[in-house]
């Protein structure tokens, strides 16, 4: 299998250095901006479409949309990784052809982070009964990461929102004064070179339940995303970390 890698900051190298090491071919590296040695290319239309099995994109957020449109239209299968478009996510996927392209999209693609956010859903379908629990997101990135709250916190956000009635909407960027009833707290920390840390908090007068990820390197990440790209060949459609994740763990749709 070969891959394209669009974006070649931390993540792009990351995904380089994973595709080396499970022995996935790289046929070539696209960023506009990098002067790295193995960038072999500044555009889209720089990708031997006939080399290439798959792209991963850790591009700006700024490109994500065009980007998906033109691997959509290409008919290349595409690993998007970018975070910060998902308020287009509904323009786009009515943009598409869905019988025709192969797209998977996620804020994290690390296997550990997609059983944390499938546990997460399962433990706060439970908590939906019982009240006396409050809960709230903590997340913690290296200082240079450009998106607060994380993509990963977001689908947290989701998990949590989906399933306890009592939150009805998700409040981050140090909001000021008290937290309403209903509202779900995202807090987040940018510090030095941490990898990622997530947790999920539930916390009532008797005790405290928290589940936590903490990332110890972003390869987890990369070679996630490289095992999405194998998992799309051959698929059509545009698919979230939830399909692939169920298919991988062998769970049918509502995963427990």
């Amino acid at each position: 299998m070969n891959i394209a890698i669009v974006g070649y900051g931390r993540m792009g190298r990351m995904v380089m250095a994973s595709a080396k090491g499970m022995g996935i071919g790289v046929s070539c590296v696209i960023d506009p901006f990098s002067d790295d040695k193995e960038v072999t290319g500044r555009s889209l239309s720089d990708i031997p479409l006939s080399r290439v099995d798959a792209v991963i994109d850790f591009s700006a957020s700024e490109s994500a949309l065009e980007n998906i449109e033109y691997y959509a239209s290409s008919g290349i299968a595409a690993v998007i990784g970018t975070t910060g478009w998902y308020d287009r996510l509904d323009d786009i996927k009515g943009k598409l052809d869905l019988e025709k392209c192969s797209i998977i999209y996620s804020g994290n693609f690390s296997i550990g982070v997609a059983i944390l956010l499938k546990s997460a859903s399962y433990l706060s379908h439970l908590m939906n009964r019982v009240s006396s629990y409050d809960v709230a997101i903590s997340e913690s990135h290296h200082r240079m990461k450009a998106d607060s709250p994380s993509g990963t916190a977001l689908m947290l956000a989701d998990a949590v929102l989906g399933n306890i009635e009592r939150k009805n909407r998700a409040v981050y960027g140090a909001p000021e004064g008290r937290i309403g009833d209903d509202e779900l707290e995202i807090s987040s920390l940018r510090v030095g070179s941490v990898a990622g840390i997530h947790s999920l908090i539930f916390d009532s007068p008797c005790d405290t339940i928290e589940l936590k990820h903490t990332a110890r390197s972003r390869s987890g990440f990369a070679e996630g995303a490289i095992r999405a790209a194998i998992w799309l060949q051959g698929r059509k459609g545009f698919f979230s970390m939830d399909d692939f994740i169920n298919d991988f763990l062998g769970e049918g749709e509502d995963g427990v």
